[in-house]
């Protein structure tokens, strides 16, 4: 009898995480760049009352006899699916069409997002909402990515402009680069943009802020650019919004809310039982 309170009790459980992860995605259904997550159920160990038999000439063979012990969380999995477009017209405001996450600086290390709702600190430098520094690429002659990813940074080119030049506006292309128009007429490119790609993205660790971190399970970070490899294109004046399904997320919430209820019932039918039990004697 204690096996299926156990067992109702790890349903509980588990249902009442599914209705945390589904109440934060619903949370966040207007969240730039957010991606939404799902539970993963697995049963948990069976306790073997019989073990199987093979067969003989005299009898066939036996299945075996076993009880679950209960249900247990197996996994939280992030859908990484394209959420859909806002159109906002500002030129620091960027999404990616297609796989691929920005870098962003955070103290010492490089984290990972897809909300590109960037703009310029009054150094020039392009940073995020929480004011984490967006890292790019500077370029050589050719315009090609050359060195490590650094600061995306208006001033890369202040060093080989001619006096007077100033920088009027800028804007960014689908490869990522940043083109500056300058006072003189010259269009240049400042900068381009670094792409990370992840060999498996459900691996990487979510830090808040919209924001990932590489783990054990989500492979080596391989940095690029826009349109190189798996990676997508960047669409300027556009941010990515939060690809939550509201119509799933509702389901969701009755399939926990049931699964609950019925959890539930299971530990008091077997509360009743258990009672039934010790008034025998009376």
């Amino acid at each position: 009898m204690l096996r299926s309170l156990f067992a109702g009790i790890s349903g509980l459980r588990v249902n009442q995480t599914m209705l945390d992860v589904t109440g934060n995605n619903i949370a966040n259904a207007n969240t730039t760049g957010f991606k939404a997550s799902t539970t993963v159920f697995s049963d948990t160990l069976s306790q073997m009352l019989t073990a199987a038999s093979g067969g003989n000439a005299e009898r066939g063979g036996t299945n075996p006899i076993q009880v679950g012990l209960g249900v247990q969380l197996a996994a939280t999995s992030t859908n990484f699916g394209q959420g859909s477009a806002q159109l906002t017209g500002r030129a620091t405001d960027v999404m990616l069409q297609g796989d691929g996450f920005f870098v962003l600086r955070d103290g010492m290390e490089n984290v990972y997002s897809r909300a590109g709702a960037f703009t310029f600190d009054q150094t020039g430098v392009l940073v995020a909402p929480n004011g984490m520094r967006v890292q790019g690429y500077a370029l050589d002659g050719a315009g090609l990515p050359t060195g490590g990813p650094i600061d995306v940074d208006l001033h890369m080119v202040d060093g080989s402009l001619p006096a007077g030049v100033e920088l009027t506006s800028y804007s960014i292309s689908a490869d990522g680069k940043v083109r500056g128009v300058f006072s003189d007429g010259v269009q240049r490119d400042i900068c381009q943009l670094a792409i990370a790609d992840f060999t498996n993205p459900m691996g990487l660790e979510k830090i808040g802020d919209t924001a990932f971190r590489e783990s054990a399970n989500s492979g080596p970070v391989q940095l690029g650019v826009a349109g190189e490899g798996q990676r997508g294109q960047v669409m300027a004046g556009a941010i990515e919004m939060s690809n939550v399904d509201l119509s799933a997320e509702f389901t969701n919430l009755i399939l926990a809310q049931r699964g609950f209820q019925a959890s539930s019932r299971v530990i008091t039918t077997s509360d009743q039982v258990l009672e039934e039990l010790v008034n025998i004697k009376r």
